[in-house]
């Protein structure tokens, strides 16, 4: 071999030896598309709200903290300097290191161990592999050094998983639902027993104190003329009574019910949806798309809106089970009219505050502070659900559609509606003020 050859030869070799720089960075397809096959064993497991928040919790930072332990984060330790996360960054990195596909495959082993049905993530996982070595993005020594980094990266995050509390779960009184007028019990059509009682009991990501984020107690429950409860449950009558198309569809845009049973004769079929959560991560994609954010960038929203979420929720869940207040289809029926049905099927847990209200105000308030106040977007969401795209002028229209839609299909009373946005407010920019003020 001439001298020229082997200079060139030298050179190629050192190429394949270095991780990739940020001219090779992939497009951020890569991690959304694989996100969302996390969501779509969620959808398979019927997961909870809350509980899906948690997956995506996890699963987003395991690959956020890949990229920050090779060096790509722009935003490092953020996320874990202001949380109550600690893990340990003493990791010793070799050459040939893809930080990109240890990202996402970190993010994938978290998703296949905390979910019931993570097991079908393997062929994602198999096939990422096959797709990096086949397309030589990666040679047999990067691959195995790529994926030892994913796997330290879950492996910390898994630690703390396993310390959240959720494994104790299972341990708890079961939950009986209280006697006595104004409270929740359980609706139809499935009668489903209460989901997640107990889910105040698990760790927080940012907020230490679940009391300062308490919304104001719902109304009192009476049926004398003119109270704010009476009122409240005739305009849940009244609303559904006449909703104009454009209601019924907003409705069903922000439905995501995971636990809609439909019966056809003595046979219940359930009707596999988003989750709430769900729909934020993606709207966050969508966004993330629309910006053109760097791989980094895009690591760290995702984490962030997810962590948002999983607070929101346990501050939400909280006050569900403290107030246990009544389901307007409960009231409804009881009270006004036995054969009111509401347009969404109602989920099966405590009404006070909606659930919606107050993930989608947190997470528009991080999602306004990271892409701006008027970045306006096409929500495809639901279209893999069978709903149309829907556009919106910014998130916080969004988010003010999400929480009315509660009072259009039937499920919410207004003072739920309204109290859950300022919580979720309130949630989201105490997150931000940490993430601010981290060093």
């Amino acid at each position: 071999m001439d001298l020229r050859k082997a200079k060139y030869f030298i050179l190629f070799l050192l190429l394949l030896s270095e991780p990739l720089k940020a001219s090779d960075e992939p497009t951020i397809d890569l991690y959304v598309d694989n996100l969302f096959k996390i969501t779509e064993v969620m959808v398979t497991d019927v997961a909870s709200p809350p509980a899906a928040a948690r997956f995506y919790a996890y699963s987003t930072l395991a690959a956020h903290l890949a990229f920050e332990i090779v060096g790509g984060s722009d935003d490092k330790s953020k996320l874990f300097s202001k949380s109550s996360l600690s893990v340990d960054y003493s990791y010793e990195l070799n050459n040939g290191i893809d930080p990109h596909f240890a990202s996402v495959y970190a993010m994938l082993l978290v998703g296949k161990k905390i979910m019931p049905s993570g097991y079908l993530l393997d062929e994602v996982i198999h096939n990422l592999e096959k797709e990096y070595f086949k397309n030589k993005k990666l040679r047999k020594k990067g691959l195995a050094e790529s994926k030892r980094l994913g796997q330290y990266a879950a492996d910390q995050i898994l630690l703390f998983a396993a310390k959240d509390k959720y494994a104790q779960l299972s341990t708890h009184t079961r939950y009986t639902p209280k006697k006595g007028e104004g409270h929740w019990y359980p609706t139809p059509p499935a009668y489903m027993a209460a989901v997640e009682p107990e889910w105040r009991t698990i760790q927080t990501f940012f907020i230490d104190d679940l009391q300062g984020y308490k919304p104001l107690p719902p109304a009192n429950f009476s049926l004398e003329e003119n109270s704010s409860f009476q009122k409240q449950l005739m305009e849940v009558y009244q609303v559904t009574s006449a909703l104009t198309d454009e209601q019924k569809l907003i409705a069903n845009f922000w439905d995501c019910n995971p636990f809609m049973v439909q019966y056809s004769g003595h046979m219940a079929i359930g009707i596999k949806k988003i989750s709430p959560g769900g729909h934020w991560i993606g709207i966050t994609g969508i966004a993330a798309q629309k910006a053109t954010l760097s791989w980094s960038e895009t690591l760290f929203i995702h984490a962030l809106v997810s962590m948002g979420l999983h607070d929101a929720f346990i501050s939400c869940w909280e006050e569900k089970y403290d107030s246990d207040r009544i389901r307007p289809e409960s009231a409804i029926n009881k009270y006004v009219d036995k054969s009111w049905k509401p347009l969404l099927q109602t989920p099966p847990f405590p009404e006070y505050t909606s659930g919606h209200s107050v993930i989608s105000s947190a997470s528009a308030v991080i999602l306004t502070d990271y892409f701006g106040e008027n970045f306006d977007f096409l929500d495809t969401s639901e279209v893999y659900f069978g709903l149309p795209e829907r556009y919106f002028n910014s998130f916080q229209e969004a988010a003010e559609e999400a929480a009315i839609s509660r009072l259009y299909g039937g499920i919410h009373f207004r003072d739920a509606i309204e109290e859950g946005v300022i919580q979720g407010k309130s949630i989201g920019e105490y997150i931000l003020s940490l993430i601010k003020n981290a060093s």
